[in-house]
């Protein structure tokens, strides 16, 4: 019995040592030039293998690292993990290329990339096609996306990506103000008048040029009635009245916007 113990335990090293000494597999882009990874990890883009082209990309910069080549294989990476829909390893990327090259031509693209990365954020308040309760979601990817644009308007003014950063920003503040008046409703509909007040009137105070307002203000109205508080109700009443003359709210009915997610 020992013997036979002994022989299967010969075996099973020897089977070991065997599998330890097995040659590694060839790495074919070992010989290959910054030019030849660059387009190679292009084509991989091309066809949506962005794992691959990651890699491709990562062993450019790492035996290029002093090239031109370099520092596009670094935005084509975050690209490839925003595409990739990997939005920590994307904002990553991006903030390590800002970094490092603040002054590089072509970092207007990164600050806008950056934008998109959080614009795009599938758990931002911007999903309001799921069920989630919207008082659960969280507007912070919102107010990240507003400053990334906002900073591709101020500090490049003429870039190419300056116009619809611009127009994002103008989305996004009415999309923030929508946020509160949905909490706003979600107070109100609970009962909660005081707290749906104080959150239209946030909305109001925060996104005074906002579509938004115009429902923040009649909830504000609704609110104060609710409590009794005659006087606050007939301020909000007239506020909305003055800018909103012809209001449906007047008549019981509802604004009907476009839906955000039609935008784009």
């Amino acid at each position: 019995m020992h013997k036979q113990m002994f022989k299967i335990s010969i075996l099973a090293l020897a089977l070991l040592l065997s599998a330890c000494s097995l040659p590694e597999k060839a790495d074919e882009t070992k010989n290959w030039s910054p030019s030849k990874l660059y387009s190679e990890a292009k084509d991989e883009m091309g066809q949506g293998n962005f794992e691959r082209a990651v890699s491709l990309y990562e062993k450019l910069e790492s035996r290029y690292p002093f090239g031109t080549y370099a520092q596009q294989a670094q935005m084509e990476v975050a690209y490839a993990y925003y595409r990739q829909g990997d939005q920590p390893q994307a904002l990553a990327a991006v903030e390590r290329f800002i970094k490092l090259h603040p002054d590089h031509p072509n970092v207007d693209y990164m600050y806008y990339l950056r934008g998109l990365i959080n614009f795009n954020d599938k758990t931002s308040i911007f999903d309001f096609l799921s069920r989630q309760d919207p008082t659960e979601r969280d507007p912070k990817a919102a107010r990240e996306a507003f400053d990334s644009f906002k900073q591709v308007v101020d500090k490049f003014p003429n870039s190419k990506y300056a116009e619809d950063s611009a127009d994002r920003m103008a989305y996004l503040v009415n999309a923030m103000a929508q946020y509160d008046v949905h909490v706003a409703n979600y107070y109100y509909r609970r009962g909660a008048y005081l707290a749906a007040a104080n959150r239209a009137q946030q909305s109001v105070k925060q996104y005074q040029n906002a579509p938004a307002v115009e429902e923040a203000l009649y909830i504000m109205v609704k609110s104060y009635d609710a409590l009794g508080l005659t006087e606050l109700r007939d301020d909000a009443d007239r506020v909305l009245r003055k800018n909103f003359p012809n209001s449906v709210y007047f008549h019981g009915g509802v604004v009907k916007t476009k839906p955000w997610w039609q935008i784009w």
